[in-house]
């Protein structure tokens, strides 16, 4: 049961001062079972006009700042302190009607599920679902943790993981026929497959740290991306392809959604001479506190970009 502490900062820079519209801002992590926010800030420079809170949609804690200065960088800074006492795969309890697959949901849930299962993705050759279509066993029964856990270690063994600090996402196909991507890459590569098969899935954004010195993840550093799968019994399960992870074992959840775009950490407009952007940073330091730690434990994940 790890506190950890968060800081998250992201710096835009610019060749001379320029107007700022209303910038979105998805920093704060969410409040749930297996995570608690202790304390949050969020400190903006230029100081904005008005900042206000809202929860979107999908329940993510959304600050809207509005601007009257005009300024040559503009800096967020989130800080934040969280309990974080994160579930495991054996903790994962599925229904006796859902543990094999193919099932189907509830007629309860099935109307509220409808949204996360429909596809994002155009796949005219069916290439995803081909490729999802390997984990179900054939004249044999499939238990359904097995198969997407099964699913979630071959994205991780098989694809090549590449940083790309440079803004979009591949189409799953491309990230399939590639076999390397980012973080958020991967996530939606797993959400259309998974969804090819009839699961609703949800994408995750937030922040990633190795509980122990035993543990190595991918994609720390920044802000990270997995996948959120509806498993009745159990409700949305954590599936981290990047890493092989199922469960919430080192993953903080910032904003949940339907769809990547619906998730991204800051955004906003701003107007000028053309081209006096010049360069956006981000840095993220998670630290463990040491009188919360299990022996062996060490904090990690300091890296700027």
């Amino acid at each position: 049961m790890p506190l950890l502490t968060i800081s998250h900062v992201t710096t835009y820079t610019y060749r001379q001062p320029v107007r700022f519209g209303e910038h979105r801002v998805m920093v704060r992590p969410r409040e749930s079972f297996d995570q608690h926010l202790i304390s949050a800030t969020l400190t903006i420079d230029p100081d904005p006009v008005e900042i206000r809170w809202l929860q979107d949609v999908f329940g993510n804690a959304v600050a809207i700042a509005t601007f009257d200065t005009p300024s040559k960088r503009l800096v967020f800074n989130s800080e934040v302190r969280v309990d974080h006492r994160p579930t495991e795969l054996q903790h994962v309890d599925i229904e006796d009607y859902a543990r094999l697959y193919p099932f189907t949901y509830s007629s309860e849930e099935m109307p509220d599920l409808l949204r996360s299962i429909e596809r994002q993705h155009v796949d005219p050759q069916r290439q995803i679902d081909s490729w999802a279509r390997r984990f179900v066993k054939s004249g044999a029964e499939t238990d359904t943790l097995g198969m997407l856990s099964d699913m979630t270690a071959a994205i991780k063994r098989d694809f090549t993981y590449v940083g790309r600090p440079e803004k979009g996402t591949q189409t799953p196909i491309e990230t399939l026929a590639k076999r390397k991507g980012t973080c958020r890459d991967y996530a939606m590569l797993m959400i259309e497959a998974v969804r090819a098969l009839g699961f609703a899935a949800r994408f995750v954004s937030g922040y990633l740290y190795s509980p122990s010195q035993h543990d190595r993840h991918l994609g720390g550093g920044n802000t990270h991306a997995w996948v959120r799968v509806y498993l009745p019994g159990s409700g949305w399960v954590e599936f981290d392809p990047t890493n092989g992870i199922v469960g919430s074992r080192g993953l903080i959840r910032v904003a949940v959604a339907r769809d990547i775009y619906q998730a991204v950490p800051i955004s906003g407009t701003w107007s000028g001479f053309p081209g006096s952007f010049l360069d956006m940073t981000v840095s993220v330091d998670i630290s463990v506190d040491r009188g919360t730690e299990a022996p062996g434990d060490a904090p990690l994940l300091r890296k700027s970009k």
